[in-house]
């Protein structure tokens, strides 16, 4: 027995041995990869945008990846990126930028942000350089801007017009016996099309030609500027075919000649007067960012608060627009009495039109206290215009889509899935005639549907209210362009809708006046999470979502992640954009 214990005992301590040694080398690890060096910035520096990144509106850095991959995704926020070109037009080590404008994964609204920053940037006479094998309209452009535009000899210039394309379920569901009891107010009100009908209304048909073509119009005016070339003569590309080579690009000016990699950067070395064979000052942003002190550190505080996702009740996610985190990060910037006034960045389709209200609660609570200014995203519609429209002021992107004034309910009827697909019936007592509504179970009576109509246009008689006293417009007027129709930012500036166009930038810039601010500093909520934090919150989903990814690509995923947003609109009243689309 005591030689048991012996060896027991024995073997204990080297595991608790084993595991401190082990936490010490994970933390070391994880040290290794927080603590980075600050990077230097040669004199000559060229900055390199490459436009296939994805800027997103909040820093949301990946944990998991640096552990996993030994690398961490710190890339810069569409704001600091903004920020980052307008300090180095001012930076004399940087000479110039140089676009990778092959592709744009971000949208037109953001685009224009971008555009704006290195339209600043070239005020300063440093040149910018844009180059891509094959570019598609989206990094066009932002690529137009620069002073010299080439492509690959075989690659070309995607210039085949805007398409907008739909989605719908309803057949599916019919296969299924899935029956979608559906309830709304707003006759372009199509967000539940995709499981109503096979494909677009008249109504929707109408609004999205509208919204796409003001998106359209906007693109061929900012090429025109920055090509020398008339509009309709750009449109008569397109309608025609014409630009099917790099050749033909080229022909008809759209890019300034055909280049392989290696004579772009001879270029770029003669511009920065060095020789060819040494060795160009290539920048990431993300190095600049860590490599310079560009944050402002002076003057009144600004309270940025981004509200990026889904609008949704509770806490949500990362990805998410929770009621209650956002309702406590405005009340808390609201009472902060260092914070001079607010600016609330809105990229949003919407979501619930309760959690909405919460959050337009408190805007409005924050409006008696000190001016908050709402900047639109790419995307402030339906819940995202409800919790933006009670501001002193609202700025917009030309690009910007946004309205979609309009409530919709989904509850599905699955009875006849439940009994012909897999067999199973229901049944159960209930002590009073609607205790069981909502039950998915069966279909809704008469008497249900009426309630549940009645409950839509009730939210949205809340909704036309909420905006025109936040509009100071007549609610009548509100009704005539509300009806769930979806507007550019161009189109609502002319209807009211928003008070200005222009950038987050304009936005803050309006905010500190109405602060009375000659300089002021930016607090950004939601606070970044610790690293620590973000580990332990994010590995699952990092995990999952990229295991996923691989395995059945990036447009399946997208299509799981409309199934999966159908699923949480069932039985709430929504407050969302009339459609999940892709720009083409």
């Amino acid at each position: 027995m005591r030689g048991f214990f012996k060896t027991f005992f024995a073997a204990f301590l080297a595991m608790v041995v084993f595991c401190i040694l082990g936490m010490f080398l994970f933390v070391g690890f994880l040290a290794s990869i927080t603590s980075k060096e600050k990077p230097t910035i040669p004199d000559k520096a060229v900055l390199v945008l490459d436009l296939s990144t994805h800027f997103r509106e909040k820093a949301e850095s990946n944990p998991v990846n640096a552990v996993l991959n030994g690398e961490e995704d710190d890339r810069p926020t569409l704001y600091d990126m903004v920020r980052l070109i307008r300090y180095a037009a001012t930076d004399s080590s940087v000479k110039g930028i140089y676009i990778l404008c092959g592709s744009n994964a971000n949208e037109y609204a953001a685009s224009e942000e971008l555009r704006d920053a290195i339209r600043d940037f070239k005020a300063g006479h440093k040149f910018v350089i844009a180059y891509g094998e094959a570019i598609t309209q989206k990094g066009y452009y932002i690529g137009c801007l620069a002073d010299k535009l080439y492509c690959h000899p075989q690659g070309g210039v995607d210039w085949s017009g805007f398409s907008a394309d739909l989605l719908f379920l309803k057949g599916t569901l019919d296969k299924l016996e899935i029956q979608p009891q559906i309830f709304y107010a707003g006759k372009f009100k199509s967000a539940t099309e995709p499981l109503r009908e096979t494909q677009m209304t008249e109504a929707n048909r109408l609004q999205t030609s509208v919204w796409l073509g003001g998106l359209y119009s906007r693109f061929l005016q900012s090429a025109s500027e920055a090509r020398k070339i008339d509009t309709a003569a750009l449109h008569a590309l397109a309608t025609t075919g014409t630009i099917q080579t790099a050749n033909d690009a080229l022909k008809h000016r759209l890019v300034d000649g055909l280049r392989y990699d290696d004579q772009v950067k001879s270029e770029i070395s003669a511009l920065l007067k060095i020789d060819e064979k040494k060795q160009i000052g290539f920048v990431n942003f993300t190095d600049y960012s860590n490599g310079t002190s560009w944050r402002r550190a002076n003057g009144g505080r600004i309270a940025l608060i981004l509200a990026d996702g889904d609008i949704v009740s509770g806490k949500g996610d990362n990805e998410q627009v929770g009621s209650d985190e956002f309702r406590n990060i405005i009340r808390k910037a609201r009472m902060d009495k260092d914070i001079k006034a607010i600016v609330f960045r809105v990229n949003s389709p919407g979501g619930s039109s309760l959690a909405s209200d919460v959050i337009w609660r408190e805007i409005t609570l924050a409006r008696k206290e000190k001016p908050v200014v709402v900047s639109m995203g790419g995307v402030a519609a339906s819940g995202g215009y409800y919790i933006s429209c009670n501001a002193d002021s609202v700025f917009a992107n030309a690009n910007t889509i946004t309205g979609s004034i309009g409530v919709f309910s989904v509850l599905p009827n699955m009875q006849s899935f439940f009994r012909n697909k897999l067999g199973v019936t229901f049944d159960g007592v209930k002590t009073a005639p609607y205790a069981d509504l909502g039950n998915i179970g069966r279909p809704l009576t008469e008497p249900e549907k009426r309630m549940m109509q009645a409950a839509v246009d009730s939210i949205y008689l809340t909704f036309k209210a909420r905006v025109a006293t936040g509009r100071k417009k007549d609610i009548g007027y509100i009704d005539s362009i509300a009806q769930g129709r979806v507007w550019t930012g161009a189109d609502a500036r002319k209807l009211g809708l928003v008070d200005r166009l222009g950038t987050l930038q304009d936005a803050m810039d309006c905010a500190a006046r109405m602060a009375k601010l000659k300089e002021y500093r930016v607090k950004e909520y939601p606070e970044k999470k610790s690293f620590f934090e973000q580990l332990l919150t994010n590995y699952k989903k990092t995990i999952g979502k990229d295991v996923l990814k691989n395995e059945i690509g990036a447009e399946q995923m997208a299509l799981i992640r409309q199934f999966k947003q159908v699923k949480q609109m069932a039985g709430e009243p929504q407050t969302r954009l009339p459609f999940t689309y892709t720009l083409r």
